[in-house]
């Protein structure tokens, strides 16, 4: 059953303040193995600042599951000289970035994320991702298309209160229950990444390989207390919550990966990538087949593999100095095989251009909760209208603003 959203974005950016003169791109030779397509246009050529900077950006949010919280990403840039051969062709010579957030439902997480296209110079390009993630508050409607279900109340707020109220114990429950926590369950996780990958053919063409090891714990709150309404008589009480969706499907063998372990992957993607500017295309595509593995010999306690196709293309409808707008699409498959693979892993799919979540969310079906729709197989496109309309200067740092109305399609099976 496919699915989607149509929304409108207003987006800011922001890039440091650049004060060098408007000048020609230098006449420098550039390596035989980057292609002419990755050469970025003159304007973002002309924002882009050379040597060592710091950037960073607040940003706060608030949902009914995780709260009011913020945190702020904060980055250091290696840009190099505008006399380096690559200085228009990549976006920074290398980068070192830092995230950390945290909400009143104790919802938290701290990144750190290392990059470096065309190490000293070469063909090779080093990346590094380090994580610790705590979210108490992760749903959970299945895995296979029972998720796409409308809710028998027809709305969410309904169908809550119907789960806040209290019913009779089953089998291995308390004599008396609510359902109020039946959907969500708790993550912890740390993760290391490291990836390697090379410049192939042409340039456009590249091929990476990679290795990360995940230590997992997971908990549903099973006997939790919460509050409630009494059947009988509306007040207000605390009882335990009952079994979870999530723990009922273990027990009847629909879900494995209780509760937790250690994953350890071998990963394995490759991609043609004519993008302009990898944070900001206004031109070219870039179109990967990625794939992962786990196993006993990877040093896993799971066995289960992950295969995405998938495609990105940019297309400038009218290209100015400030102002410009660029079509953005996306469509993309993936699937995970092995008759046991955990729960875990149907919520999203690895890229080497970074990991998308399953439907949901804001990188697959805005307007929906993150993994809202989970299943074995997910298919999913996105179109956005990307429209900057202003540059400001605020604090010797330089905001981009852009209008991005969107559509959000997706299936599961």
């Amino acid at each position: 059953m496919p699915l989607f959203t149509f929304s409108l974005l207003l987006a800011a950016a922001t890039e440091p303040t650049v004060t060098t003169a408007i000048q020609p791109p230098p006449a420098v030779e550039v390596p035989s193995y980057v292609s002419e397509k990755k050469r970025m246009s003159e304007a973002d050529r002309l924002k882009k600042r050379e040597g060592m900077f710091v950037t960073g950006l607040p940003f706060f949010s608030s949902d009914p599951l995780n709260g009011v919280g913020g945190g702020a990403t904060g980055y250091v840039h290696f840009n190099g000289r505008r006399t380096d051969p690559l200085f228009g062709y990549t976006p920074y010579t290398a980068r070192l970035g830092l995230k950390g957030q945290y909400t009143t439902g104790s919802a938290g997480a701290l990144a750190l994320k290392l990059d470096m296209p065309f190490v000293s110079g070469t063909a090779w390009r080093l990346q590094v991702d380090a994580k610790y993630e705590s979210s108490p508050n992760d749903l959970y409607f299945g895995l296979t298309e029972q998720s796409l279900q409308a809710f028998p109340e027809g709305r969410y707020s309904a169908y809550a209160k119907r789960l806040s109220t209290t019913r009779t114990g089953g089998a291995g429950e308390p004599s008396t229950v609510a359902d109020a926590l039946k959907h969500r369950f708790l993550e912890h996780e740390w993760m290391l990444n490291v990836k390697a990958e090379r410049v192939l053919f042409d340039g456009n063409w590249r091929v990476l390989a990679g290795y990360e090891i995940q230590s997992l714990q997971y908990r549903t709150f099973d006997g939790t207390i919460v509050d409630a309404k009494d059947a009988s008589t509306g007040q207000d009480v605390r009882v335990p919550n009952g079994a979870s969706l999530l723990t009922q499907d273990v027990a009847q063998g629909r879900a494995f990966g209780m509760p937790g372990g250690r994953v350890s992957l071998l990963q394995l993607s490759l991609m043609y990538d004519t993008r302009d500017y990898e944070p900001d295309p206004s031109r070219g595509v870039f179109v990967e087949l990625a794939q992962e593995h786990s196993s006993a010999y990877t040093g896993s306690a799971f066995t289960f593999h992950k295969f995405l196709l998938q495609g990105r293309f940019f297309a400038p409808l009218w290209t100015g100095t400030v102002a410009r707008t660029v079509l953005a699409t996306r469509v993309g498959y993936g699937t995970i095989i092995g008759p046991e693979a955990p729960f875990f892993e149907f919520q999203d799919q690895w890229s080497a251009d970074g990991s998308i979540r399953a439907l949901g969310g804001s990188q697959t079906l805005r307007g929906f909760k993150a993994n809202r729709f989970l299943g074995r197989s997910v298919a999913f496109s996105n179109i956005e209208l990307r429209h900057r309309f202003a540059d400001i200067s605020v604090l010797s740092q330089n905001l981009s603003f852009a209008l991005v109305p969107f559509l959000d399609l997706g299936a599961i099976g």
